[in-house]
């Protein structure tokens, strides 16, 4: 297994002055099987593409919580979780708390036969697409590190990984 590269991302509007936190996110780069589509979600708000991934709650695994929040945002409950491909960091401040975040995103592969994407609220669509078109939507030069790490693998996108 290639170890998880890790990516810095630069600051967004992040405040010294401001208290931090610290916050663990997992993430999935969901291939179906027998095309190589990845699985990726519209964000309506920000008008932009991402992988699905999310917060790990208090006593859960970041294999689990990176399962939950693909369930959560996709609908997608069959999926089975390969190696961790990717750790981004970044830092930000979130204005709603008046806090920094400090958070780091540990990116799993994972693998579905399932076809039907659903979304949450917060996303407009979801949508399978190709390698390519993944790269190009992609809005941060982290989320396109992850996909290209998730190629240094070594894993075929179309097979188990």
């Amino acid at each position: 297994m290639v170890p998880a590269a890790p990516v810095s991302a630069p600051d967004r509007r992040y405040r010294p002055d401001r208290p931090i936190v610290a916050e663990i996110a997992g993430g999935v780069v969901v291939v179906q099987a027998g095309t190589g589509r990845i699985c990726l979600l519209h964000y309506a708000a920000e008008d932009r593409w991402g992988l699905p991934k999310g917060h790990v709650d208090p006593g859960e695994s970041l294999g689990g919580a990176a399962l939950r929040e693909v369930r959560e945002e996709t609908g997608l409950s069959a999926v089975t979780l390969g190696p961790e491909v990717a750790d981004v960091h970044y830092r930000f401040f979130d204005g709603r708390r008046g806090l920094n975040v400090y958070k780091i995103a540990v990116y799993f592969l994972g693998r579905t036969e399932e076809t039907e994407l659903r979304t949450e609220p917060i996303f407009d669509r979801a949508e399978w697409v190709d390698w390519a078109t993944a790269r190009s939507r992609l809005p941060f030069d982290t989320d396109r590190e992850v996909l290209d790490a998730a190629a240094r693998a070594g894993v075929s996108m179309a097979r188990p990984p």
